[in-house]
């Protein structure tokens, strides 16, 4: 079965390059997203729209879903195959990802790794109970130059 890549669109500042990445490699794009986002934007004219009119593999859709917190995670988790590749910020998903025997990686870059991620998991847990209760974390760096490279380098690497 030919793999497909999943885009977790809320936010997500790499969609194009992970279009241009699976167009390169032949493979199938999902764009996930809530339904107040317009995800065809990102979307070529002249880009096959379904599997019959594919292009070496490659096509793109989109997928809507309702507004609403990990409304797009879920959509990709049970859409998800072995093998399918997934581009998500949110560590929650990745492990789901991981979990399904399929590859994450986030939008700097940094592919997700079933031997660390739980150590992610927990982190994230210990910051969220220090803003619960009115303490401060550090936020992300500004996205770079760098990421994006990173990203496109290893996104690449994935789909091979």
């Amino acid at each position: 079965m030919p793999r497909t890549l999943f885009i977790d669109a809320d936010a997500c500042p790499v969609t194009r390059e992970s279009i241009d990445c699976a167009r390169r490699a032949g493979v199938a794009v999902v764009i996930a997203g809530n339904s107040t986002q317009n995800l065809e934007r990102h979307i070529r004219r002249d880009d096959p729209r379904d599997a019959e009119h594919a292009r070496r593999g490659f096509w793109v859709t989109t997928l809507d879903v309702s507004v609403g917190a990990d409304s797009a995670d879920f959509a990709i988790v049970e859409r998800l195959q072995a093998g399918d590749v997934v581009v998500t910020q949110d560590i929650g998903l990745a492990s789901m990802v991981l979990g399904r025997d399929a590859a994450a990686i986030g939008v700097r870059g940094r592919v997700y790794d079933k031997a660390t991620i739980d150590m992610q998991l927990f982190i994230r847990h210990e910051e969220k109970k220090v803003r619960r209760a009115g303490g401060r974390t550090r936020g992300p760096a500004a996205f770079t130059s760098e990421d994006r490279a990173r990203f496109k380098r290893n996104l690449t690497e994935l789909l091979r």
